[in-house]
């Protein structure tokens, strides 16, 4: 009897073990899949009053990631939240064989923003508060300052030069431009997860290098 008890509890602990085994396997199998989905939705940076926003690498158009020796185009909002006009005159990288190619238009008006890369930016890994940049409302409010008489009562004498700026703050930005950005011959491959070192430099803000990430892709079966 206590032969085939101890049969019986031997079996139970086997059992046991093996469906522990199965869990832990499953468990594994499950993170590993959520590591394969990218979901990365670009840097945001700031050089005095030039802020980057959502930048990153475009995702691949066709395949994984970006082999060594290919190009890789960028995707970012450039807002300029001083009250004086700036320009990006380079953009370069450790990881790229030359300068980026810049082309398009590279000046950021001030209270505006620059997008650069493709009209689905916000796809392609964005925030939603990106599309608060490009705003309607937003440009026509702050192009019209005298457009109803409740603003001008509201306003204190001498408080035209307290008006906010758009972008300022964080606040939206109306987008005046859009311009592309390439990174030529990739010394490395670059794939979802990876991110690569980028110098942007600014006629007046200066330089700030940037780690970018690959994006986010457009649609989550792409």
């Amino acid at each position: 009897m206590r032969l085939q008890n101890r049969r019986v509890l031997g079996a139970g602990v086997s059992a046991l073990g093996a469906a522990l085994v199965l869990a832990g396997c499953g468990a594994g199998q499950i993170t590993q899949t959520d590591t394969q989905q990218p979901a990365v939705n670009g840097t945001y940076a700031q050089v005095k009053t030039i802020v980057l926003r959502d930048a990153a690498v475009q995702y691949p158009a066709q395949g994984p990631g970006y082999a060594a020796g290919s190009s890789a185009p960028l995707t970012l909002t450039v807002i300029n939240q001083g009250q004086k006009d700036d320009k990006l005159v380079s953009v370069t990288s450790e990881g790229a064989s030359g300068p980026a190619q810049i082309s398009g238009d590279s000046a950021i008006v001030a209270g505006h923003s620059l997008v650069i890369g493709p009209a689905d930016a916000v796809e392609q890994g964005a925030p939603p508060q990106s599309e608060s940049a490009n705003s309607t409302p937003a440009s026509e409010t702050d192009q019209a300052p005298s457009s109803a008489p409740a603003s001008s009562a509201n306003s204190a004498p001498g408080s035209a030069s307290n008006a906010p700026q758009a972008g300022e703050n964080g606040g939206a930005a109306s987008q005046l431009g859009t311009g592309k950005v390439v990174l030529p011959g990739l010394k490395q491959p670059l794939w979802p997860g990876a991110t690569i070192k980028v110098t942007f430099t600014f006629q007046n803000a200066g330089p700030i290098v940037v780690e970018l990430p690959v994006a986010a892709p457009a649609h989550a079966g792409s």
